[in-house]
């Protein structure tokens, strides 16, 4: 008979509960985090002498590169037609017809898809439209 015999005891730890704490935590943070590409285009506005210092809290942004492509609130829109631009406008914007507009156009930006823009904001019922500029060089800074 073993009075003192050694007990080998399988020591063990449960990281089950843990994996399901991290995958947890990792869920959490892929859900609230956002991946916004605010540089996704470079746009180099024309110059003009006066800059208008008005701003709305959330205004609708829409960019026309140089190459004629459209970005509505940075997302591109693939088909450069009328009608592709009128429906990214709407499903950014909604029923909000009073919001502001900033047309951002590249400064070697063909006038017809400027025109093109335009026309779509103005069949959607936006009337406050500006047109994003760059202060001249020879301007006097005020």
């Amino acid at each position: 008979m073993r009075i003192g015999a050694a007990r080998q005891d399988d020591f063990e730890i449960n990281v089950i509960s843990l994996i399901d704490v991290m995958l947890t935590l990792l869920m959490f943070f892929v859900m609230t985090t956002t991946f916004v590409q605010h540089s996704a285009m470079k746009v180099a506005l024309p110059e003009a002498s006066e800059t208008a210092q008005e701003m709305q809290q959330n205004p609708l942004v829409v960019m026309i590169g140089s190459d004629s492509r459209f970005y509505v609130d940075s997302n591109e829109v693939l088909d450069p037609t009328v009608d592709s631009l009128k429906e990214a406008i709407s499903r950014v914007a909604g029923d909000d017809r009073e919001r502001n507009v900033i047309l951002r156009a590249d400064g070697m930006t063909p006038h017809q898809a400027v025109v093109t823009a335009m026309d779509a904001l103005g069949q959607l019922g936006f009337t406050h439209l500006s047109i994003a500029t760059a202060r001249s060089k020879d301007s006097p800074h005020k």
